[in-house]
C-alpha cells in the first residue's frame, strides 16, 4: 500500500464542496422563482426552465465530463468547470429577460457537468490507495449530496426575503473564485491520456440523453402520447444507438464499450438509476406535502427537512463506512433500497389533516436510512472495479444515470400524482390523494431497484483500493 498523499483530507474538503455547490444549484431557485418570473416576464410554463436549463445540461453532458477528466487531467477539468459555473452564474445573476437567464442556468449545468466526475477521479486518486480512509472520505463527499440540497432551500429563502433573486447566483462567484484559488495547492496533478476526442460520439450522447431528458421533463405538461414527445423519444433513441454505433467502429471512443464488462458497472448504475427514481419524487413530493397541504413556508419546509439530512449525514459519515468494510456494497444496497421503500410505504399513509411529527417524520427518517445506506456503497461498486485511467468516464456514467434516472422518475410520479388530483391546488383531500399515488409509485420503484440488486450485484474479487494504487503511484511519480 503506498503512503497517503499530504493534504488530503484538506483537499476532500473542496471535493466535497464542490458536490455541495453542484447539487445546491438545483434547489437554491425553488424559493426565488416567483420573484423571477415577475421581474424577467416568464410565462408560466416557460418557468420551468430555469430548473430544467440546468438539469438537462448536467444529465446530457455529465459522461463527456467524464471522459474528458480522463483525457486532459482532473484536475484541469475541475478548474475548467469551475470557470465555467462561475461565467453561468454571472449571466443568470445579469439577465433582465427569461431567455438570458435560461442561457445562464445551461452554462452553470455544463460547468456543473466537468466538476461532478472530476470531483471523483480526484477523490479516487486520493483514498484509493487507503483502503481503510476510502470509505470515511466517500461517506464525507456523498453526505455533500443532501446536505446541498438542503441547504439550498434554506440559502434559497433567506437570500430571496433579505436580498433579491440575483444573489442566488452571485454567490457561486466568491466561492468559485476560493476554490480556483486553492486548487494548485491542494488537488494532485492527474495527468491525463492524449488520445482522439471522438466529437462524432460526443455530440450522439451528448444530443440523445440531452433530447431524452427534454422529452422526459416536458411529457407531463405535453403528454406522454402526444407526438412531439413520441418524436424526441424516438429521436434520443437513434442518436443513442448512433453513439453505440460510433463506439464500436472507433479506436479512441468516448466510451469504450469494454467498459461495460467491468464486475458489477452495469448493476450498479442500474442500482443508481432505480434510487435516483425513488429518492427524487420523495423530496419533491414532501415539500409540496409541507407547504400546499400543512400550510408551511418555503423556509419553515426547509427546516422540516433538516431532521432527515442531519440524519443522513451522520449515518453516512458515522456508519456507513463500517458497514461496506463489514458487509460489502451488495447488501448495503440492497438492504437500503427495501429500507427506502418501507419509508415511502410510510409516507404513503399521509392525511389532509395531519402534522409534521406523526404524517412526516417517521417516514422521512426511514428513507433517510435507505438513502444513506444505498448512496455511497452504488458510488463505489459502479467506479472501484474500472481501470485507472478510466475512473472519471466510470464517474461520468454513474452520476448520468442517477440524474437521468430522477428526470424519469419525477415526471413518472407527477404524471400518477396529478392524474390523483396533485394538481387540484386548494384542494386537500385531492392533493393528499396525489401525493400518496407518488409515495407508493416510488416506493414500488425502490422495491424494484432492491430486487434486481439483489440479483445482478456480485462480490468483488478484488478492492477499488487494489486498483486505484497503481494510477495513485502514477500520480505521485509526476509530481
Amino acid at each position: 500500500m503506498s503512503s497517503p498523499l499530504p493534504r488530503r483530507w484538506w483537499a476532500l474538503a473542496v471535493l466535497a464542496g464542490a458536490q455541495f455547490m453542484v447539487i445546491m444549484d438545483t434547489s437554491i431557485i425553488g424559493v426565488a422563482l416567483p420573484e423571477m418570473q415577475r421581474d424577467l416576464g416568464f410565462s408560466p410554463g416557460g418557468l420551468q426552465w430555469v430548473f430544467n436549463a440546468y438539469v438537462v445540461a448536467l444529465g446530457g453532458l455529465l459522461l463527456l465530463g467524464g471522459r474528458l477528466s480522463d483525457l486532459f487531467g482532473a484536475r484541469r477539468v475541475f478548474a475548467a468547470g469551475w470557470v465555467v459555473l462561475i461565467a453561468g452564474s454571472v449571466i443568470a445573476a445579469a439577465a433582465t429577460g427569461a431567455g438570458t437567464e435560461i442561457a445562464g442556468r445551461a452554462v452553470q449545468g455544463v460547468g456543473s457537468a466537468l466538476i461532478a466526475p472530476s470531483s471523483m477521479t480526484l477523490l479516487m486518486v486520493l483514498f484509493g490507495g487507503q483502503p481503510k480512509e476510502l470509505p470515511k472520505a466517500m461517506a464525507f463527499y456523498g453526505a455533500a449530496a443532501p446536505a446541498g440540497g438542503t441547504a439550498g432551500v434554506f440559502l434559497g429563502g433567506v437570500i430571496t426575503e433579505w436580498l433579491s433573486w440575483p444573489w442566488v447566483f452571485v454567490i457561486y462567484v466568491p466561492i468559485g473564485l476560493l476554490t480556483l484559488a486553492v486548487v494548485p495547492a491542494l488537488l494532485p496533478a492527474v495527468p491525463g491520456r492524449r488520445s482522439g476526442l471522438d466529437l462524432a460520439g460526443a455530440a450522439a450522447v451528448t444530443g440523445g440523453l440531452a433530447l431524452a431528458v427534454y422529452a422526459i421533463v416536458q411529457a407531463p405538461e405535453k403528454g406522454w402520447t402526444a407526438a412531439s414527445t413520441l418524436l424526441e423519444l424516438a429521436g434520443a433513441v437513434l442518436l443513442l444507438v448512433a453513439f453505440v454505433g460510433v463506439q464500436r467502429a472507433l479506436r479512441s471512443p468516448l466510451m469504450p464499450l469494454r467498459v461495460w464488462r467491468t464486475p458489477n458497472l452495469a448493476a450498479a448504475n442500474l442500482a443508481m438509476t432505480l434510487l435516483g427514481a425513488a429518492w427524487i419524487p420523495m423530496w419533491y413530493f414532501l415539500n409540496l406535502y409541507l407547504q400546499q397541504v400543512l400550510g408551511y413556508g418555503a423556509f419553515s419546509s426547509g427546516a422540516a427537512l433538516v431532521p432527515m439530512t442531519a440524519l443522513m449525514m451522520v449515518l453516512m459519515v458515522g456508519v456507513t463506512g463500517r458497514l461496506i468494510g463489514r458487509f460489502g456494497t451488495k447488501p448495503l444496497i440492497a438492504t437500503g433500497l427495501a429500507v427506502l421503500a418501507g419509508g415511502l410505504g410510510i409516507l404513503s399513509a399521509i392525511s389532509p389533516s395531519g402534522d409534521f411529527l406523526t404524517d412526516v417524520l417517521p417516514g422521512s427518517l426511514v428513507s433517510a436510512v435507505g438513502m444513506s445506506l444505498v448512496f455511497i456503497p452504488a458510488m463505489m461498486a459502479a467506479v472501484g472495479g474500472v481501470a485507472p485511467e478510466e475512473a472519471g468516464l466510470a464517474s461520468g456514467i454513474v452520476n448520468t444515470t442517477y440524474q437521468v434516472g430522477s428526470a424519469i422518475g419525477l415526471a413518472a410520479m407527477t404524471a400518477i400524482a396529478t392524474s390523483q388530483g396533485a394538481g387540484r391546488l386548494g384542494d386537500l383531500p385531492a392533493l393528499t390523494d396525489g401525493f400518496q399515488a407518488a409515495f407508493i409509485g416510488a416506493a414500488l420503484v425502490a422495491l424494484v431497484g432492491a430486487a434486481v440488486a439483489g440479483l445482478t450485484l456480485r462480490t468483488p474479487k478484488a478492492t477499488s483500493a487494489e486498483v486505484s494504487a497503481p494510477r495513485e503511484a502514477e500520480v505521485r511519480s509526476s509530481r
